[in-house]
């Protein structure tokens, strides 16, 4: 009878889960059951913060146009409001990229909303 060795999904799992630790420090990267909830920990982790990463830059992008618009003489639901009412498709991530980036093309903007609002055709919305 041939010998048989067993093992190979096992340790292929391992060898995935030990991957995965590479980088950790410490007994994190060497030995497999402190490994395996090191990682997990780090991918609940991960995933979770997907989802803060997307709440954090909208409230960035609101704090530099907040901050643009203000300088201007208009606060930001206001500025946001009239670019609702004026129909202008801009969102957040771009019109602070504006504002930093290219704040003539931002206050051409501020001024252009401004203008548009309290024109009289505009009044009766």
């Amino acid at each position: 009878m041939a010998r048989v060795k067993r093992g190979f999904v096992a340790k292929h799992r391992r060898k995935k889960v030990l991957k995965m630790a590479a980088g950790y420090f410490g007994s994190r990267h060497k030995l497999f059951r402190i490994a395996k909830e090191s990682v997990q920990k780090a991918l609940v982790y991960a995933y979770r913060d997907r989802k803060t990463r997307k709440r954090f830059f909208r409230r960035l992008w609101i704090i530099r146009i907040n901050a643009m618009v203000r300088s201007l003489g208009i606060n930001y639901s206001t500025f946001i409001n009239k670019i609702h009412i004026n129909k202008i498709i801009l969102n957040r991530k771009i019109l602070s990229f504006l504002s930093i980036h290219h704040p003539n093309v931002m206050n051409y903007i501020v001024k252009d909303v401004i203008n548009h609002s309290n024109s009289p055709k505009n009044a009766n919305r």
